[in-house]
């Protein structure tokens, strides 16, 4: 049996924005009926991951988890965020165009770091279902995170269980 549901969040702009989806991605199983098998979760957007990782419980200045803030501050090392013209080699001028065509500004597009981000971590996770709940240990939780820092927008996030009643 296969069962889907999208999620919609709402983005942040000038940070990273972090969501805890676990517990909508437990109601969307348990919707599902499905018991045993695996429930994927994929994020449509090219500058957003889904990982798993613990709760960190405590909170940086930025309103971060400590361990978020951690892991955008290890990639400010090795991707640096955008912050002018000419950082990166993309855009150029015909993905400045498209992007105009397409109701996007020149800001807008210049998020190569998010892409870089996300094609390093991914897109989705996979995780078994065992007698109707998502195997993700003592302390897992499932993240989608936007890396996206040029603008606050919705993103959609695809869930789908596949398994046995």
């Amino acid at each position: 049996m296969v069962y889907r549901e999208a999620l919609t969040l709402q983005s942040n702009d000038k940070i990273c924005t972090f969501h805890d989806v676990t517990e909508e991605i437990r109601a969307v199983v348990r919707r599902s009926g499905i018991k045993e098998g695996i429930v994927s979760v994929y994020s449509h957007h090219t500058t957003c991951s889904i990982v798993i990782q613990e709760d960190a419980f405590d909170m940086s200045m930025t309103g971060l988890q400590t361990l978020q803030q951690d892991f955008v501050d290890i990639f400010d090392t090795i991707i640096p965020v955008c912050k002018r013209e000419g950082m990166y080699l993309h855009p150029q001028q015909k993905a400045l165009d498209f992007a105009l065509k397409h109701g996007e500004d020149a800001r807008g597009c210049h998020n190569t770091d998010a892409h870089l981000r996300s094609a390093l971590i991914g897109r989705s996770e996979s995780v078994a279902l065992i007698d109707g709940s998502p195997d993700l240990g003592d302390f897992g939780k499932i993240y989608f995170i936007d890396f996206d820092q040029t603008r606050a927008r919705k993103r959609t996030v695809q869930v789908t269980v596949l398994g046995e009643k």
